[in-house]
């Protein structure tokens, strides 16, 4: 950057055609923008409003949907911006605010599943030991710890890029992820070597914890009662599918995204798109239809029984 002291904005270059359905973009975006937040946020609310779901598996699931509307508002509102905007730029230090929020956050997702499926091993596994095991004490320091070692792991990252020449200011992309690497004459011995150090910390270590602890909970339940087996279904079923799809999506993001691929450029689109849309809405139909006490009580809140009318579009 000291090169080019006068350059301190970077392009996008999007995969379609931004101006000519801009408002038609702009539209889509901001209503799914807007559902990502009501949905999870009606949930989280509703969490903190029951005292019967103030319990550590619940306060998990508010804290996985809190991470979502933080996630998707690293991304959706610049990306809002841009589809209005003659041109799509973002000053290099926004990009890498952005590019440190959206792996911190996304980075979260995993410790946040990791910390739920040790939860759900306690309470299945332990259950005479859960309440001692699972004070609120230990659950407020798995919370901060899920936030903040992969805020520290990233904020190195970010320091690297910055000590980083570069030799471009135009990226191909929706917003600042792993593409930023390209903007780069050289990717340093350092930032590649942290790099993987990271995605071993932060992702293969959560995921393997997170198969072993589900692993130890399956064994246990086909051993036991059908009472214990149809508790661990219940419970653990939501968390597997969010893990699935999340880590599915996350393989692109760290593979694909950063090198240069055969992909069409509408594919390309589609995939970047699925990771900041899909799962945000997942995660709260999921956690909402599929948990039953929560699912219990958002059909209270939006299907009164003495309603005939609403009890139609209500989920059984």
């Amino acid at each position: 950057m000291d090169d080019e002291p006068n350059v301190t904005y970077i392009t996008l270059h999007v995969y379609v055609d931004v101006h000519k359905y801009k408002y038609l973009y702009f539209c889509i975006t901001f209503i799914v923008y807007i559902l990502i937040i009501c949905f999870n946020v009606t949930i989280v609310c509703l969490i903190w409003s029951q005292k019967n779901l103030h319990e550590p598996m619940y306060i998990f699931i508010a804290a996985l949907l809190l991470n979502s509307v933080l996630f998707s508002t690293s991304v959706y509102p610049k990306l809002l911006i841009d589809f209005l905007s003659d041109k799509q730029i973002i000053s290099y230090s926004a990009c890498l605010l952005q590019f440190f929020l959206y792996y911190t956050l996304s980075s979260s997702e995993f410790l946040l599943l990791s910390v739920m499926s040790y939860d759900r091993y306690v309470s299945i596994c332990k259950p005479l030991r859960y309440p001692t095991i699972m004070r609120k004490t230990r659950v407020s320091v798995l919370l901060v710890s899920a936030w903040s070692v992969p805020a520290c792991h990233v904020a190195v990252t970010v320091m690297l890029v910055t000590q980083s020449k570069m030799c471009s200011f135009s990226m191909k992309g929706l917003f600042c992820n792993n593409v930023i690497y390209e903007l780069l004459c050289v990717q340093s011995r350092a930032l590649t070597i942290y790099g993987v150090v990271a995605l071993i910390d932060l992702v293969v270590i959560p995921v393997l914890f997170i198969i072993f602890t589900y692993t130890k909970i399956l064994v246990i339940a086909y051993r036991s009662s059908r009472e214990v087996r149809k508790k661990a279904a219940e419970t653990c079923l939501p968390h597997l599918i969010v893990l699935f799809s999340f880590s599915c999506l996350s393989v692109y993001d760290i593979s694909i995204a950063r090198v240069e691929s055969n992909l069409s450029t509408t594919a390309r689109l589609i995939m970047m798109l699925q990771v900041i849309l899909y799962h945000p809405l997942f995660n709260p139909l999921i956690y909402g239809l599929k948990m039953k006490e929560v699912s219990k009580h958002l059909k209270r809140m939006f299907c009164p029984a003495n309603n005939k009318l609403l009890d139609i579009f209500c989920f059984q």
